[in-house]
């Protein structure tokens, strides 16, 4: 079967390579190691930025297959940091 010029380039496009891959798994977990922690007199909360804004990226993401994976790399570092509380802390 022979295939047009068109949907050559079609299928060219849509593989991604393996540094953008990692790339992308790399940015999801420093996505998942911000927390903004909000602290009174006795109080502290803290709050999953990164992980807002890493599953509004993964929500968006072209490729179905890899949203499980990178959503699991940022729940995994989203529950690593907030063990560990290496962050920003605001005092009201």
């Amino acid at each position: 079967m022979l295939m047009s010029k068109k949907q050559k380039t079609e299928t060219k496009s849509t593989k991604e390579l393996d540094s953008v891959y990692f790339l992308k798994l790399v940015m999801y977990f420093v996505f998942g190691s911000m927390w903004l922690s909000l602290q009174g007199s006795n109080w502290l909360i803290p709050l999953p930025v990164g992980l807002a804004v890493g599953v509004g990226f993964a929500m968006h993401e072209h490729f179905q297959i890899d949203r499980k994976i990178e959503l699991a790399v940022l729940l995994v570092a989203s529950l690593m940091f907030y063990f560990l509380s290496p962050g920003l802390v605001i005092k009201l």
